[in-house]
């Protein structure tokens, strides 16, 4: 029984024996790095620039503008095709490299909706609903974001109100 206790007790001596403080001692660290040598340096060259190409600075101004989503739902939705809430459910593809899900659970006065992979304002959508033909998309605070409508048979376009141009597919 004693030649066990004192096993033991060797075998804690020389496991303590290989243990020893990794403590970092500031004194060896008080010496601070050599500085870097300096680089050479180009020289700058100046001159004048050559003019634009092409007759004027600034390109010409498009004939004709797109009506906005957001700013005039009278233009588009003259002639959108009808849609209903229950047909928006699910999952769509939006401007082909993003996610939007869409769902019947209320929340506040529309529907709880969100994005996944998104870019710009559809990143904060939170809820949707449907207001004559066109389908509204807030943020989570209520805000509406942007809207879009039925173009055809699974197919929607809009845009955000900053401009952000929307497409759902199926």
């Amino acid at each position: 029984m004693q030649f066990r206790h004192v096993a033991t007790g060797l075998a804690v001596i020389l496991s303590l024996a290989g243990c020893q403080r990794t403590a970092y001692n500031d004194a060896s660290y008080s010496s601070a790095p050599a500085p870097l040598t300096a680089q050479p340096v180009p020289s700058v060259q100046g001159g004048q620039l050559p003019p634009p190409s092409g007759s004027s600075q600034f390109p010409a101004a498009p004939t004709t503008t797109a009506p906005l989503a957001g700013g005039q739902p009278g233009a588009m939705a003259a002639n959108a095709m009808d849609v209903t809430k229950e047909s928006m459910v699910g999952s769509w593809r939006v401007n082909g490299s993003c996610d939007m899900f869409l769902t019947l659970t209320n929340l506040g006065s529309g529907s709880r909706g969100g994005t996944r992979g998104c870019v710009g304002e559809l990143t904060a959508m939170g809820s949707w609903e449907v207001t004559g033909k066109q389908v509204l998309l807030k943020d989570r605070s209520g805000n509406q974001i942007g809207s879009v409508y039925k173009t055809a048979d699974n197919s929607f376009s809009g845009q955000t109100n900053t401009g952000q141009p929307i497409t759902l597919s199926r």
